[in-house]
């Protein structure tokens, strides 16, 4: 059977490639030409083997995006699992989670571009903004806890804190490059310096004696 670690076997091949660097190659086609005018001939060209090689690994072209956005979103949910997203004060939590998201962008960029462009017109497509919607929901969670617990100022609504937090966080896909020289830690330290400084509240002024 031809197959993509099958090198020898692949009359075209470049031989060695797994299901994961099959998804870097698609990932990086999917952005750049976008996935409806992305063709499995066009896959195969690029990672230099047969389309055989592809079904070798996934059923089709829908499986590719389907384990795509899954891994963009499974990376996200996994943040909010972690113990700094769990347990202590929700200010802290929620910091947390941004700069999580803000590694996971770093590290899976191709894969958080890709999600980031998803407008419904698939079934995989209508899941993965179901998924993201469960992810916005936990974030306004925690922005309104710390409202509740008098870190946050009351005077933003919590879904508009959550969408404008987020707003920022995805918008590096627009400019941030990981071999730009600016390490993913500091990214997010920029961030949430620039963030959260508008976001905790302010201490009431103490009267004058």
């Amino acid at each position: 059977m031809t197959s993509i670690e099958n090198g020898s076997r692949v009359r075209r091949g470049r031989p060695g490639h797994s299901l994961d660097s099959l998804l870097d190659v698609a990932v990086a086609v999917f952005n750049e030409r976008g996935y409806d005018a992305t063709s499995m001939e066009e896959l195969a060209t690029r990672l230099g083997v047969t389309k055989s090689a592809i079904y070798h690994h996934v059923s089709s072209k829908v499986e590719l995006l389907r384990l795509a956005l899954d891994r963009a979103l499974d990376a996200l949910f996994a943040v909010t699992e972690e113990p700094g997203a769990t347990s202590g004060p929700a200010i802290d939590r929620l910091e947390h989670v941004v700069r999580g998201s803000v590694r996971v962008l770093a590290a899976e960029l191709p894969f958080v571009t890709l999600l980031l462009r998803v407008r419904g017109n698939s079934p995989v497509e209508q899941a993965a903004l179901q998924r993201r919607r469960r992810f916005d929901r936990v974030v306004t969670d925690l922005v309104r806890a710390a409202e509740e617990e008098g870190d946050v100022r009351p005077d933003v609504d919590p879904a508009i804190t959550s969408r404008l937090l987020f707003g920022t966080v995805n918008s590096l896909t627009e400019w941030y490059r990981p071999d730009g020289g600016l390490s993913a830690d500091d990214l997010a330290d920029a961030l949430v310096a620039t963030t959260f400084q508008g976001l905790r509240a302010r201490p009431a002024p103490t009267p004058p004696s």
